[in-house]
């Protein structure tokens, strides 16, 4: 037996609920890989999986999770063994599929990241798939030219999961890191992962009539969208890209192609969820190397399965900052 945190949908009125609950192995989906969970996290999605499902749930009962990092206990597939540690981010597990708000899980094994080197478990769900995903938008960022010198890069929503975790990866690489947020009591949070200038959102929350502003930042990481990502399109140097990697501020996308046309902006659009293997091997890897631990820990809140369902509430309602890390033996 094992306990998980399981999701629950009334058929009469549609109303969800979720508890922690026993359950045994044989409850767990068919797949080749059983893995004991030591570590996960809250995320958006999971805000919604965990509460009113936001059309990513398939079928109840469900146990929510996007991602996890633990120990193979029994495998079928000659890549792991047990003993190995190992991540997990994406492939709609915790939505489609049950997921790592459980002390064990079960899981296909193409879905699963060898742990790297220079992280532990506890460390790797600290970046989890904010983390992960952040790192994707700096290595498209790079891959489409940015580097060191040649101006302040922005990262919008930057006191969440992503944010927190692109600021602090920034600035280590020696970039100069702008963080936009609504929270002025995050700022000497956002400066203490190394960002040098905060920009209040309501400085660059709306558009403007005009196409163009001035020509200010390197890159960006966005994790708002909306009028927000319109807004930075026009403000952006030439040949520089933006990283759209969240909707915060809404999926609509107000903007012109003038930026595109006259500037040859680039907007990169990153996706974490179905990441091909070889890419995620490269990302964790630079995670390892890159991302300063002390700076890594000073993002992290600790949870356990009981505090999720509040945790579920509050991040729905923008009122998590940094990364929370759930210790399913807690």
């Amino acid at each position: 037996m094992f306990k998980a945190l399981v999701v629950e949908k009334n058929e009469a009125d549609g109303k969800t609920s979720a508890a922690v609950q026993e359950l045994s192995e044989d409850q767990l989906p068919e797949a080749e890989v059983t893995v004991a969970v030591e570590y996960s996290t809250v995320n958006y999605k999971d805000g919604l999986c965990i509460g009113p499902g936001g059309g990513l749930v398939r079928k109840y009962p469900h146990v929510p999770g996007i991602d996890f990092a633990g120990t193979v206990e029994t495998s079928a597939d000659d890549r792991y063994k047990p003993g190995d540690k190992v991540v997990l981010t994406g492939w709609r597990v915790g939505e489609a599929h049950w997921g790592g708000y459980a002390q064990k899980a079960r899981v296909k094994a193409d879905w699963l990241v060898p742990l790297p080197d220079g992280l532990d478990t506890r460390q790797a769900m600290a970046v989890g798939t904010a983390g992960f995903t952040a790192m994707l938008a700096v290595m498209a960022l790079e891959d489409h030219g940015l580097t060191t010198g040649h101006g302040p890069v922005l990262v919008t929503g930057a006191a969440g999961g992503v944010g927190s975790v692109a600021v602090a990866i920034l600035a280590a690489l020696g970039h100069e890191v702008a963080g936009v947020t609504g929270r002025p009591e995050t700022e000497d949070y956002l400066k203490g992962l190394g960002a040098s200038r905060i920009v209040p959102r309501e400085e660059i929350a709306e558009t403007v009539k005009r196409p163009l502003e001035s020509e200010t930042w390197a890159g960006c990481v966005d994790a708002v969208g909306g009028p927000m990502l319109a807004r930075v399109l026009g403000q952006m140097k030439y040949g520089s890209s933006v990283a759209a990697v969240g909707l915060a501020g809404g999926a609509d996308l107000p903007a012109t192609v003038i930026p595109f046309l006259l500037r040859g902006v680039n907007l990169l659009g990153i996706d974490s969820v179905m990441q091909p293997y070889d890419n995620r091997v490269r990302a964790w890897k630079r995670i390892a190397e890159v991302l300063p631990m002390d700076k890594l820990d000073s993002m992290v809140h600790p949870a356990t399965l009981e505090d999720l369902p509040q945790l579920g509430r509050d991040i729905l309602k923008g009122q998590v900052k940094g990364r929370v890390v759930v210790d399913l033996n807690g």
